[in-house]
């Protein structure tokens, strides 16, 4: 937990930081808490090393705090008359708030372990006053578990700004009168992120707040029985269900740790923890972590998640998220668009409706729940022959397609059966047959309890995603409107399987097969038939969502252009911000290089990157940046094609042993598993920490791939990033195509951005991503270079696209010298900045401060505020400069004193990164 802080009061909300927040961050926490103050949903970019993350937190935190001493104080007024006391103790104590106040104060600064009430009962008398503020606990019915995390505080009256003025949402009460105070949804990309941000929360004062993790049984299961099968959800639900006889004793064992008293006063959790904690947790106690952390979210105040569980309807529902009311943050959600397109589609393949088909139809078979079944065998009957009777159209090699707007699929879906009314009736049928029924039966001759047989969890999700498709496109509220929305696609296409073949009897009947002797597969080829649902329409996952929620922050260091957010999620962000970065201009180089080292053009388009030249002449020019450029480069590709196209290359001209003499060289893997490329991951953090033999690392990835979205590669990690190309999406793709087409087509209507505009966005995002791994703090510098001619030859359209703050530092080289030049130019002054000895004064203060905490009122004028068209203008302002009080620890070395202590360690690393290396990429 954070030893020290300063206090801003912002909107009327006092928010505790760690240290002098920048610029950049005071804009963001002002435009939050106005935001959640009017219950307007808000934009924010702000760029990648810019501290976004505190600035989340804190402000969304220091609200959350706000609001429930408003409600405490409220409820305090509304008792205190009522509550009976002692005459001759009334004149002499403190008033109510204060005394409350003061209770919740010890608590936060003594922790659990001091706390009288958690400590065994003692033979004392309490006083009346003792008496009357537990009676306010009550009360106010605040756990106390909360109260080490909240302190009440008196709202300072405020004139200028809307502190009073909160949404509805806020005003509105639950069953039992009280006040609802919203939760927080802290919804990031993925799992690794949210280790990031549970890092960055224990900085805080907030470190405290009851939390949780939801997350999927991959990351949290510690049956030994189940975590390690690919089909660990199906294992798991038969475990529940006893299917076989056995049930999950880690399961049975989920209240040792299921409530946040327990996981901060017994077991430790004191502060933020994350994934890997909660594991070790569940395994030291034989407890599910999985269903512990559901069971968290009940009395959490944060609830941190990818925030596709709170996109997606069945995540949603299957996780029991009630987003009504609550405040919704999505970090990193520059491709927020796509994941609620995603949401709301759904791809079926041929087998997998094929055997939902057969076990549909065992059931009828069977009379079990005849009815029922039957009707939703029917369904799929429906699906099938819609698959058999339609003509696909040949599209390119060995594909062919055939797709169906929505007014059209409304109308085969009528003559196959299937309407609004009928849909009622077979979601109101699925519901049925998926529930627990016992009835009485015989077991051995004697009546007993027998359990009715239910749909496997593989049929039971197709059923679920198809009638999550078909609820928006029946939707009863918007008359069928979503309808339009959706483009039913079925594609054939072939795909080489490996195949054992059948057993073949002798003339007398008789298989003979050797014993040791395996039969070898043959290669087959085989067709693939899927059925598309596709959503061209993000904002019909997303309306609906923004409709129940108190307030959604959307933030991301690339989120230019702003509108195109607007018009696709259909709603209106009233705050908007696009925040400065806070590093000084020289730490970093951004140059655009147009040829290589033989003065060849480099044009990554389709037709140039499939030549030799251009394979060469890019491999020759990596080799310089890694020559140049010491410890960790980043190299991102537009793709995977890409990637393996300039690998054999590489490696039939002996360019590849080149880059692997200089630096260890590790490439993203495809596909595989977690583990695999965390270890790869490690692999190149260490061979940049001690290196000898070679010079760092260099790591060739993909753009939109494992590597360009949320990893940190701070200082040493990338000291330059390089890409090759822009990484537009595949145009031959035939959903990227529709929702080109679908976007012409309304760009009138509705505002939304032409389809060549949209695709080129697509690519700058991913683009921008990948340049954002490299600077990661305000020390931080590094080189950016943008290997392709289109830059400088149309920089109107093809700069344009870069983040605000790469925009402006962008310089044209007319030669691959030149930039080489200038590049180490750039990093030898940054270098000998980095090795010059620091001020004394600054040193001092920096290693021995103490623990302080400063309160900054920010009210007058002077920040970049958000814009709000729909909100009075209020700004913010540091009234009271305050030196960086955050408590650090700076050590120099020499490289002589680095190298000396790095050699013993260096041999042993490089041989294990060799051997490494070929075997997970080989």
């Amino acid at each position: 937990m954070a030893t020290s802080s300063v206090e801003y009061t912002i909107g009327g909300v006092k928010i505790n930081f760690p240290c002098k927040a920048y610029p950049s961050q005071l804009a963001m926490m002002n435009s939050i808490v106005r935001g959640l103050n009017y219950g307007n949903h808000c934009l924010l970019e702000s760029p990648t090393g810019s501290g976004k993350s505190l600035a989340l937190l804190c402000s969304a935190l220091g609200w959350q705090q706000a609001q429930f001493g408003m409600s405490a104080l409220t409820k305090n007024k509304e008792t205190e008359n009522n509550l009976p006391l002692p005459e001759e103790s009334q004149p002499k104590e403190q008033s109510i708030a204060s005394r409350l106040s003061q209770k919740f104060q010890s608590l936060l600064s003594s922790g659990c372990e001091k706390d009288d009430d958690f400590q065994p009962d003692k033979k004392r008398l309490r006083t009346a006053a003792e008496h009357k503020v537990d009676a306010l606990y009550k009360l106010c019915e605040l756990p106390l578990n909360i109260s080490f995390f909240f302190s009440i505080q008196s709202p300072e009256p405020c004139s200028r700004c809307p502190c009073a003025s909160t949404k509805d949402g806020v005003k509105e009460k639950d069953k039992d009168g009280k006040k609802k105070i919203p939760k927080i949804f802290f919804g990031t990309r993925t799992h690794k992120q949210i280790t990031q941000i549970t890092h960055e929360l224990k900085r805080t004062v907030y470190s405290s707040v009851p939390m949780t993790i939801l997350s999927s049984r991959g990351h949290t299961c510690v049956n030994s029985a189940v975590a390690p099968h690919s089909n660990r959800n199906e294992r798991c639900k038969d475990l529940l269900d006893a299917k076989d006889g056995k049930s999950c004793h880690y399961y049975h064992g989920v209240q040792r740790m299921r409530d946040q008293c327990t996981l901060q006063r017994v077991h430790g959790l004191h502060d933020a923890w994350d994934i890997e904690d909660i594991v070790a947790l569940g395994k030291r106690l034989r407890s599910c972590s999985y269903y512990a952390a559901r069971e968290l979210m009940q009395d959490a105040l944060i609830i941190f998640c990818p925030y596709n569980y709170l996109l997606d309807p069945m995540i949603r529902e299957s996780m029991e998220i009630d987003l009504a009311g609550q405040i919704v943050v999505l970090d990193e959600a520059h491709n927020i668009e796509d994941c609620a397109r995603e949401s709301a589609s759904y791809t079926l393949d041929h087998n997998s409706l094929l055997m939902s088909r057969d076990e549909l139809d065992g059931m009828v078979s069977s009379n079990i729940r005849r009815s029922k079944h039957e009707t939703l065998r029917n369904f799929c009957y429906s699906l099938i022959k819609l698959e058999s009777q339609s003509l696909m159209s040949e599209r390119g090699y060995e594909s062919a397609c055939k797709v169906w707007n929505g007014k059209d699929i409304l109308g085969i879906f009528h003559n196959l059966g299937i309407t609004a009314d009928t849909f009622s009736i077979l979601k109101q049928n699925l519901a049925a047959v998926l529930e627990k029924e016992e009835r009485v039966g015989l077991v051995n001759g004697k009546e007993d309890l027998v359990q009715i047989p239910t749909l496997s969890s593989a049929t039971s999700t197709v059923l679920k995603n198809l009638f999550m498709v078909l609820g928006f496109i029946y939707s009863t509220e918007d008359n069928c409107r979503f309808a339009e929305d959706y483009r039913v696609a079925l594609q054939k296409s072939y795909a080489w399987t490996n195949q054992v073949p059948p057993d073949v009897a002798d003339a007398q009947g008789f298989i003979v097969r050797p014993r040791y002797r395996q039969r070898q597969s043959v290669r087959v080829k085989t067709e693939v038939l899927t059925l598309s649902f596709w959503c061209l329409n993000p904002a019909v996952a997303f309306s609906s969502l923004s409709k129940s929620v108190h307030s959604i922050v959307l933030t991301s260091g690339t989120l230019s252009p702003m509108g195109s957010f607007s018009s696709e999620l259909g709603v209106k962000f009233s705050i908007q911000l696009e925040a400065n970065h806070v590093i000084n201009k020289s730490q970093v180089w951004v140059g655009t290089v147009g040829s290589g080292p033989q003065g060849r053009k480099l044009c990554a388009t389709f037709q140039h990157t499939e030549t030799y030249a251009f394979q060469d002449e890019v491999g020759a020019l990596l080799l310089h940046v890694c020559q140049v450029v010491a410890k960790g480069v980043l190299c991102f590709l537009p793709s995977y094609k890409m990637l393996d196209k300039l690998r054999d290359r590489w490696t039939n001209t002996g360019l590849w042993e080149k880059l692997e003499q200089r630096k260890v060289v590790i490439t993203e893997p495809r596909g595989g598993g977690k583990g695999d490329f965390d270890e790869l991951l490690q692999m190149y953090y260490d061979a940049i920490k001690c290196c000898e033999e070679r010079d760092g690392a260099l790591l060739i990835a993909v753009c939109r791939g494992k590597v360009s979205e949320g990893l940190d590669f701070t200082d040493d990690n990338a000291r330059a990033v390089v890409t090759i190309g822009i990484p537009f999406p595949n145009i031959k793709d035939l959903q990227v195509e529709l929702k080109m087409k679908y976007n012409d087509q309304h760009c009138k209507s509705r505002g939304l951005l032409p389809g060549n505009r949209w695709y080129e966005i697509q690519a700058y995002r991913a683009l921008n991503q990948a340049l954002g791994r490299c600077i990661r703090h305000k020390n931080d510098w590094g080189a950016l270079i943008l290997v392709d001619d289109r830059y400088r030859n149309n920089p109107n359209k093809y700069i344009t696209g870069l983040s605000k703050w790469v925009r402006q530092l962008v310089q044209h080289h007319d030669t691959f010298s030149n930039a080489m030049q200038s590049l180490v130019a750039f990093s030898q002054v940054q270098q000998k900045v980095e090795g010059a000895p620091a001020d004394s004064q600054t040193l001092s203060s920096a290693v021995s401060s103490p623990n302080s905490h400063v309160s900054v009122t920010l009210e007058g004028q002077g920040l970049p505020t958000a814009t709000e068209p729909q909100t009075p203008r209020s700004y913010v302002n540091l009234l009271e400069p305050q030196q960086d009080t955050s408590p650090s620890t700076i050590q120099f070395f020499s490289r002589t004193q680095l190298k000396a202590e790095q050699n013993e360690k260096a041999g042993e690393l490089n041989r294990k990164v060799e051997s490494r290396v070929l075997v997970l990429q080989g």
